[in-house]
């Protein structure tokens, strides 16, 4: 089982992720590997993950960079008790069985620096590998929405998880 370290974002890293391509239908998380996409992923909110081999696997990020735009039309983002949470797996490691334990590392990397129990993330609602993972770890599914990804509206469903009574709360 591998560990998991997790790192304020460089621009060497943000970099490798921009340039990331998943195969259809998850192409939508692929970034076009421009200098606005490194930038976006410049700031406090981003963190890269290396295994315990030294590679990059992934990154985490939080607070407003990992809110999905069309979440604000129904009021998503409006509870304070939550983190705004997202995460990606480097495409050779999805599908493996590496997301759970993944997820599990990347809350308890957040719940200590942010001194935070509640969580909240958005996922495609077609994308149920990444549901399930998320549903092992706790997470209960609540609201679906549609947002623009590209030139496309797509159904997305929030998830929320409490680690403070262990179980997840809506």
């Amino acid at each position: 089982m591998p560990t998991y370290s997790f790192h304020p974002m460089t621009e060497e890293y943000a970099s490798m992720i921009c340039s990331w391509k998943y195969d259809h239908p998850y192409s939508i998380y692929s970034m076009d590997g421009s200098e606005e996409c490194i930038s976006e992923l410049m700031n406090e909110e981003y963190f890269y993950a290396l295994d315990d081999r030294g590679e990059l696997t992934g990154y985490l990020c939080c607070g407003n960079a990992a809110r999905v735009p069309g979440g604000y039309a129904i009021n998503l983002y409006n509870n304070n008790k939550y983190l705004d949470i997202g995460l990606g797996l480097k495409p050779d490691f999805t599908g493996k069985g590496n997301g759970l334990e993944f997820l599990t590392q990347g809350i308890g990397f957040l719940k200590k620096s942010y001194k935070v129990q509640h969580f909240q993330l958005v996922v495609a609602a077609f994308n149920e590998r990444a549901m399930k993972v998320y549903e092992r770890a706790g997470f209960i599914k609540g609201p679906c929405f549609m947002s623009k990804v590209g030139d496309q509206e797509i159904e997305f469903v929030a998830m929320n998880y409490s680690t403070a009574e262990g179980t997840s709360t809506e």
